[in-house]
């Protein structure tokens, strides 16, 4: 993929605390960019992260072995294009031990449900 291109992305976290929220959206960042906002509500119990409101990095979606540590096993649901979804599990699966929950898949858009273990 070449630098410039658009790939929009939304991720929801249940199960972990808001810094678990905050390890999986910069273990995205690579990839994605920044997010439109940074997770940070402490007593929140589920976490949302925009990702597009930019053009993505160049960049594969490597992340370094300092991926950011989870202090629980948390579910993620990321919801985007087949590309953008496609990117963020691969991305989550190379920092991550990620379990396939679900999916459901559309004309332009898919969701899957991501397992994330510590």
């Amino acid at each position: 993929m070449t630098s410039g291109t658009h790939l929009a992305l939304t991720l929801t976290l249940t199960g972990g605390s808001a810094a678990d929220a905050r390890a999986v959206v910069h273990t995205l960042e690579p990839v994605f960019g920044p997010p439109d906002v940074l997770p940070g509500d402490s007593a929140a119990t589920v976490h949302t992260a925009t990702f597009g409101s930019g053009d993505a990095p160049d960049g594969g979606g490597e992340r370094s072995s300092g991926a950011d540590k989870l202090s629980t096993s948390v579910t993620v649901t990321v919801q985007g294009s087949p590309e953008a979804v496609r990117r963020a599990d691969e991305t989550l699966s190379a920092a991550f031990t990620v379990h396939e929950e679900g999916a459901v898949s559309g004309d332009q858009e898919q969701e899957r449900e991501l397992r994330i273990e510590p």
